[in-house]
């Protein structure tokens, strides 16, 4: 199979009329778009709860393990979808090669606990 430059046109073309359409959207709005300004509107304000103190307080590590655990996690739980749905061709392959993926998946988790990664204090 041979791809030239000619075939790469209608991707350039998505490609500049997916940035054209940004481009247009962002200078329409700044251009019709009401310009008032006062101090109550451009005080921040989030949830419905007043701002109080300094926004810079610094998080608990744990706060942020935690997380990180949590996208990892359901990281790998997504790599299961897709050898739940093709088990019957993958066969006993198959079978062996996700039961080492879970094995390694619980010697993670076990050690997450062990380490008391989860413990929220």
């Amino acid at each position: 199979m041979h791809n030239s430059q000619i075939d790469f046109i209608p991707i350039l073309m998505q490609v500049f009329l997916a940035v054209g359409f940004v481009a247009l959207t962002i200078f329409g709005s700044s251009l019709l778009g009401p310009k008032r300004s006062s101090t109550n509107k451009d005080k921040s304000f989030e949830c419905g709860i007043e701002s109080v103190g300094n926004a810079r307080i610094p998080f608990s590590v744990k706060y942020f393990l935690v997380a990180i655990l949590f996208v990892l996690f359901d990281v790998e739980v997504i790599f299961m979808y897709p050898w739940a749905v093709n088990f019957k061709e993958m066969g006993v392959e198959g079978l062996i090669k996700m039961s080492i993926f879970m094995i390694l998946l619980l010697i993670g988790f076990f050690y997450v606990i062990k380490k008391k990664a989860l413990v929220w204090e």
